[in-house]
């Protein structure tokens, strides 16, 4: 690894004009939301609902939007951050895990620190990382390699760089997802479930990097949900964690969506609901104990990863407050949860679901008799990919509206296959084949075949309000704010502002890549910008 200062001598004297309290204290990131000039954590706030309330761009002027300044990343993997704006200072990830510092107002680079992971390295599905963390002066990354790293946020310095025990990275261990902060703790959870790891999510020392406990979310003998595994399964179980979780400081719980069982696509190795895949997992977060669970998809050989963005939203329900946590999920469905005690409130399809026709009283999914992977292959809808993914959804308080970036009408043929487990080689037991073409710009009003959305619910009913559809399928987080905008993008290479009441287009710009990133908003000097990451570079936009 290697640390390289640019314009140092301009990041201190602006650093030399930010106010006494610049250090981002654990105060400040429990009332992230009163402070919306700033985007301080992954999903904007503990509560995960990527909405705004700065109101300076609206429906009405949206159309005076201008390209400010572009940054273009030295990197040809996927770029999937979400940056972090703190006092005028935007912090990104420069894939796989280059850290960058520049000026929020222009685009001006900082600092950046240049760290190079093992080429032993195996992460699963690119060399990703999805963003940082930031508690105090120090920023915190995540590596493909599978290390814990903290850096001076004023310089780039690196302070101390740590791995879990008792894993090996060569074996698909890896992190690429942006840690969480909980009061003196940065929590983090281990990728690789397509190479048969056995997942976990541990908290650090913030400022040693010391752990401090570690939950398994494939039970180990002796724990509760183990005996959910038949055999040996449990060892190679997967089981893990992708996206930032979630945090409710009056239950003191942080939430966590945790990814599909291994291997993904052949069931019979191994028996049993196979906890905690495919689940939520409530844990105390002084502790790791858990506290409550709840399972989407029970023993999935779909690959339905449940590591979408628990939403944790305050509202009424059935005529009395409720503290809820929405989730829409890769296999079809849209959730309510009561967040305290984890009961399944609502089960929905928000998108054309075929494997499964309904809950039971407690909320397990009834599967469809015969809808599972055989070796000469079964039509399953939604397909591999899933009805949403990895893109964040946006929950606005003024609207009431859950917003949901989709994939709609899509399938996959899934075929189970023999699997046999090889230390760093895939382990997954089979494959899906995706049917039928994709809707394009020549076939654009063809509902017959899969199309990208985003799409409006009422998290009351489930019933969908609106739709935006695109012309191809969509790897974009959603934005709100509290003028009633909506921010997203697609595969077609546009930056989409909407009407968050109404789904109509207000404004739109071609940035000329495929967006898979969420936007964010935040002020500089009283000015409101919107950014996002598009193909291989950031864009950042303000009015003229």
């Amino acid at each position: 690894m290697t640390h390289n200062p640019r314009c140092l001598l301009g990041f201190i004297l602006a650093s030399l004009s930010m106010p006494l309290d610049a250090q981002i204290t654990s105060d400040r990131l429990l009332n992230a939301a009163k402070e919306p000039g700033n985007w301080l954590m992954y999903s904007g706030t503990y509560a995960s609902q990527r909405f705004s309330t700065l109101n300076q761009i609206t429906p009405a002027n949206v159309k005076d939007l201008a390209l400010k300044w572009v940054w273009q990343n030295r990197s040809l993997e996927k770029f999937e951050a979400t940056p972090l704006v703190v006092n005028g200072i935007m912090y990104t990830v420069q894939p796989p895990n280059d850290v960058v510092a520049l000026d929020a107002a222009t685009g001006r680079v900082f600092w950046t620190f240049t760290y190079d992971p093992s080429p032993k390295s195996l992460p699963c599905c690119g060399r990703v990382n999805r963003g940082l963390a930031i508690l105090g002066d120090t920023l915190y990354m995540g590596t493909i390699d599978d290390r814990l790293i903290a850096l001076d946020a004023k310089t780039g310095k690196l302070e101390w760089s740590v791995r879990p025990e008792g894993v090996r990275f060569e074996e698909g261990y890896s992190y690429m997802h942006a840690p969480l902060i909980v009061k003196d703790k940065v929590i983090m959870g281990q990728a690789g479930g397509e190479y048969g790891i056995k997942g976990f999510i541990s908290a650090y020392n913030a400022r040693t990097g010391g752990e401090e406990w570690r939950f398994n979310t494939v039970p180990h003998p002796g724990e509760p949900g183990h005996d959910t595994w038949g055999g040996n399964s449990w060892e190679k179980g997967g089981a893990s964690v992708w996206l930032t979780g979630s945090y409710d400081p009056e239950t003191n719980l942080t939430f966590w969506g945790i990814g599909n069982p291994g291997p993904d696509w052949n069931g019979d190795i191994r028996p049993g609901d196979n906890l905690y895949s495919c689940s939520v997992v409530a844990l105390d977060a002084d502790t790791g104990k858990l506290k409550w669970y709840y399972q989407f998809s029970p023993h999935n050989e779909f690959d339905y990863d449940s590591v979408q963005i628990p939403v944790l939203v305050d509202m009424d329900w059935n005529g009395k407050p409720r503290k809820v946590m929405l989730w829409a999920n890769r296999n079809g469905f849209f959730y309510v949860l009561d967040r305290v005690t984890g009961e399944f409130l609502l089960g929905k399809p928000f998108a054309k679901v075929n494997w499964a026709d309904g809950f039971d009283a407690k909320g397990r999914p009834h599967q469809v008799p015969g809808k599972v992977p055989t070796e000469q292959g079964t039509l399953i809808m939604p397909g591999n990919q899933g009805a949403t993914n990895y893109y964040s959804p946006s929950y606005s308080p003024i609207t009431g509206l859950f917003y949901i970036p989709t994939w709609e009408n899509t399938s996959s043929l899934y075929v189970k296959g023999k699997i046999e487990y090889v230390p760093g080689q895939w382990y997954t037991g089979g494959g899906p084949r995706n049917m039928g073409p994709r809707r394009g710009a020549e076939n654009f009003k063809t509902k017959a075949e899969g199309y990208g959305a985003v799409r409006a619910i009422d998290p009351k009913t489930g019933e969908k309000r609106w739709d935006f559809e695109m012309s191809e399928v969509t790897n974009a987080g959603i934005l709100t704010t509290a003028s009633n905008l909506l921010f997203s993008g697609g595969n077609e290479g546009y930056f989409y502002a909407l009407d968050a009441r109404t789904g109509q287009v207000l404004w739109k710009a071609t940035v000329g890549g495929s967006v898979q990133s969420s936007p964010i908003t935040y002020l500089v000097n009283g000015q409101q910008f919107v950014s996002v990451n598009a193909g291989n570079s950031l864009f950042t936009f303000s009015l003229k």
